[in-house]
């Protein structure tokens, strides 16, 4: 028995043995390594994979803001180097599907036997796709199409394929084979299911979401919501549906399609359907829907308990039902209701921040709106459009602030100047009484309040008077309970009492209020402030400091009216101040500019009336002026005629060409005063920022090109101001010298001050006939500025700095030059560094190169 027990055992490992054998394709062997491959490392490879899509799932916060994502992911789309993995789930199903290739795969006669490696492939592209390594995932994917033509798993391929070329951004890519794939089944040369087929239309609209062609998106999406059998992902699609409706317009398709996601309600996700509520109420038209019963909807939302994780989103939206019937302090309450739950969304929190900012804009609140653009900017994500443009208006903000101040405290001053000293003195008298009537009262009310607590504020609690307190201790005044008592038994027997002799008197018993109404007249009586020639001794009657409130005052108004039209687009506020800033007759500088303007803001608005009557005044009354030119021939060059701006900005370019920077900065000013309000001011803004930049270096320049691009950003100069400080700047920032090794081209430098402006011209053609005289056909000289004090004469063209050492030497030894003057060489690279930053010095010290 024991031979045959053995003998089977034998057998049993050597079946065993050769079931488990990769090499032969025999009913054992497929089946064995099938059953283990599917039911034990692809199972808890699965297992793996569906765990990580759940965590990307729960971390993932829809933006319901833009168009939804058709999957509930959140892939940042970032490269990840070979052998790193973002999500351990997702690096554990990877591993188990290559497991399964690699122990269990039957590849025999170029063939593949086991039916549950395809699935395996599978498994590991899709791993890899949500890892965020589409590359990879695709190699996976084409495995599948490329050795498994009759797998099940073509059309699944097909669609993952697509769905990483969509993240490489291969839409047009991923469409045409999607594509194929839809007329294959139309065909019936392949079926696939309604999941299978709403899958594909969904991804089909995803790609041509990402295209922005949203009319071609929406009848995919259409099909994609009609064949999705999860409710989860009927809502979500139905969702998007509405929202791409709204993208072209269609706001009642739209809301049909927002409509289905309610009608789910608890089938699907809550977040959805009260989202399609919001967006509803969006698209409510308040001049011909009924709004009393809007209302009524929204409150009942708010008032619903199953809506309170969303009632920031709700409140919102009342916030915005207010504001669009005008009754904006409403809206504003409604607004910070929604800001006090804290929302997660800061979309909506910067929605909420920004209309809090233009609603106290508009109310001319500045320094408040001020404060909640700042709220708006911390939920914004840097960088991105919008948050360029906020904070540009919040830059602006701070002019408007500044010369909104000027205005109000001159005008305020300015009115009293202009009253007899008998209105004045009226005027304080009136103004101090009531100060002294509030200081009254406010001393009897503060006296009633501390009675008040006098009366209430000690008592006793479990505790009787005397008795040790909680530490112990039996001394009356350690006791704080006993002192209390004392107190308040004194208070009911003698009242308040003065120490004093004979305090026990009757008459020295008074009471805080008594003592407080006799208070306030003996502190009004040596306080300055309740004295109205304390007021009016500040009032100016110097006419040089009121000639310079009223010019200040003028120009703040003028600053206003630009930055109101030029920098919010708020016409009617910029029309406001430049009228009002007319009814003080300005200085003629700022006459003209300022009709200009209004003429300009009114035919924008299609005001012909007043824009035609500014236009004639101009004409009229101010004939041989630039601004009557320009109008009456708006279309005539005036570029060649010497006393047109544009000449003068041409003959001033030639300066700057010339490197007199000084002039040309002096002139620019002037230029700027002289033409301000018309288009030419710009130009000589951002000719003045380089000039800036050529004399004083990079920081300076940098100051200059910020100043042109926030004050005249809808101008040509400002827009290239704005290139140029975001995109150049950054990449001239770096003063750090460049080693002599890595250099290939270099410079010999002769310094000149200011006084040696001669000579340095002589130096220069000296060397230009050196270099002639030597025919160096690849080598120049110039002479360059560096400062207003600091000339260089500059030799180009040199290789090495050897060679610039030794062509020196040359020129010092030839009796023909001569040329004794130190010099020290300077890679090109570093020349520039110089010239940008103005750190000569620095280099100096750092080489020592002179000789």
């Amino acid at each position: 028995m024991k031979g045959i027990y053995k003998t089977t055992l034998f057998f049993l490992a050597v079946i065993l043995l050769a079931a488990c054998s990769r090499k032969k394709n025999t009913f054992l062997s497929r089946n064995f390594h099938a059953v283990t491959a599917e039911y034990n490392t692809l199972y808890n490879g699965n297992l793996a994979f569906e765990d990580g899509k759940e965590e990307l799932a729960t971390t993932f916060r829809d933006n319901f803001w833009e168009i939804l994502p058709v999957e509930r992911i959140d892939l940042n789309e970032n490269a990840t180097l070979p052998g790193e993995s973002k999500n351990p789930n997702f690096s554990r199903a990877e591993e188990k599907a290559a497991k399964a290739i690699q122990k269990h795969s039957v590849y025999v006669n170029q063939k593949e036997h086991n039916p549950q490696i395809d699935e395996a492939y599978m498994l590991l592209g899709k791993a890899r796709y949500y890892d965020e390594r589409f590359i990879p995932a695709m190699d996976a994917f084409n495995f599948i199409l490329d050795r498994y033509p009759t797998s099940n798993n073509i059309t699944n391929a097909n669609v993952w394929k697509a769905k990483a070329n969509i993240r490489l951004n291969n839409e047009e890519i991923a469409l045409e084979s999607l594509q194929e794939l839809l007329e294959d089944v139309e065909r019936e040369q392949i079926e696939m299911d309604d999941e299978e087929l709403a899958d594909v239309a969904a991804i089909m609209a995803e790609a041509y979401i990402k295209m922005d062609s949203i009319p071609e998106a929406l009848p995919y999406m259409k099909v994609a919501s009609e064949k999705v059998k999860k409710n989860e992902l009927k809502g979500r699609y139905n969702y998007i549906k509405g929202q791409l409706y709204n993208r072209v317009g269609e706001r009642d398709s739209a809301n049909m399609a927002f409509d289905q996601v309610i009608e789910l309600n608890r089938k699907s996700p809550r977040v959805y359907m009260i989202n399609a509520h919001i967006a509803k109420a969006r698209n409510f038209d308040y001049e011909n829907e009924d709004k009393t019963a809007f209302l009524t909807f929204l409150q009942e939302l708010a008032e619903d308990r199953e809506n309170r994780p969303y009632l920031d989103k709700i409140y919102n939206q009342i916030g915005e039902y207010y504001y669009n019937i005008d009754s904006i302090e409403t809206a504003v309450s409604y607004y910070n209701k929604s800001i006090q739950e804290k929302s997660l969304d800061k979309t909506l929190q910067s929605i909420n921040y920004e209309t809090l900012a233009v609603i106290n804009f508009d109310a001319t609140n500045y320094k408040t709106a001020g404060a909640y653009y700042d709220s708006t900017l911390t939920n914004l994500e840097e960088n991105t459009k919008k948050y360029r443009r906020i904070k540009k208006k919040r830059e602006n903000l701070d002019d408007v602030i500044k010369y909104e101040d000027i205005a109000i405290k001159n005008d305020s001053i300015l009115r009293f100047t202009n009253m007899t000293e008998a209105e004045q003195l009226a005027y304080f008298t009136n103004y101090t009484t009531k100060l002294k009537e509030q200081a009254v009262a406010d001393s009897i009310a503060n006296a009633k309040q501390e009675q008040a607590i006098a009366n209430n504020e000690f008592y006793t609690k479990n505790s009787k008077a005397g008795g040790p307190n909680q530490n112990g201790a039996t001394f009356y005044f350690y006791n704080s309970t006993t002192v209390a008592f004392g107190k308040q038994q004194f208070q009911k027997i003698w009242g308040n009492r003065k120490l004093e002799d004979n305090w026990r008197r009757s008459e020295k018993k008074s009471s805080l209020i008594e003592e407080e109404e006799t208070a306030p007249a003996e502190i009004i009586a040596g306080n300055k402030r309740f004295d109205p020639q304390t007021y009016i001794s500040k009032i100016p009657t110097d006419q040089k400091v009121i000639d310079s409130l009223i010019g200040d005052r003028d120009f703040a108004y003028y600053q206003l009216g630009l930055i109101y039209k030029e920098k919010f687009k708020e016409y009617g506020l910029a029309t406001d101040r430049l009228e009002k800033l007319l009814t003080y007759n300005p200085e003629e500088r700022l006459v003209l500019p300022s009709k200009y303007n209004l003429y300009k803001i009114y035919t924008l608005n299609e005001n012909e009336s007043l824009a035609t009557k500014y236009k004639n005044n101009i004409i009229t009354n101010h004939p041989d002026s630039r601004y009557a030119e320009i109008l009456k021939n708006p279309n005539t060059a005036l570029a060649n005629d010497e006393s047109s701006p544009e000449f003068k900005y041409n003959q001033l370019y030639e300066e700057f060409e010339a490197s007199k920077y000084d002039y040309v900065i002096e002139q620019s000013d002037n230029y700027i005063a002289q033409y301000t309000g018309t288009e030419i001011v710009p130009k000589f803004e951002l000719l003045k920022a380089t000039a800036i930049g050529r004399q004083q270096g990079f920081e300076a320049y940098k100051k200059a090109l910020n100043y042109v691009s926030l004050n005249y950003p809808n101008s040509k100069e400002g827009k290239q101001a704005e290139q140029m400080y975001s995109k150049v700047l950054p990449n001239l920032d770096s003063t750090e010298f460049v080693p002599d090794e890595e250099a290939k081209s270099w410079k010999v430098v002769y310094t000149f001050d200011s006084t040696e402006a001669e000579d340095a011209q002589k130096l220069k053609e000296k060397i230009g006939k050196a270099i002639e005289d030597y025919r160096y056909t690849n080598m120049s000289v110039s002479l360059d500025y560096y400062t207003t004090d600091t000339k260089l004469v500059v030799i180009h063209g040199l290789n090495t700095k050897n060679g610039g050492k030794n062509f020196t030497q040359v020129l010092k030894e030839n009796k023909n030059y001569k040329i004794k003057k130190p010099s020290f060489e300077i890679a090109t690279p570093n020349y520039k560094i110089i010239q940008i930053h103005k750190n000569l010095d620095a280099y100096l010290n750092s080489n020592e190169t002179i000789k």
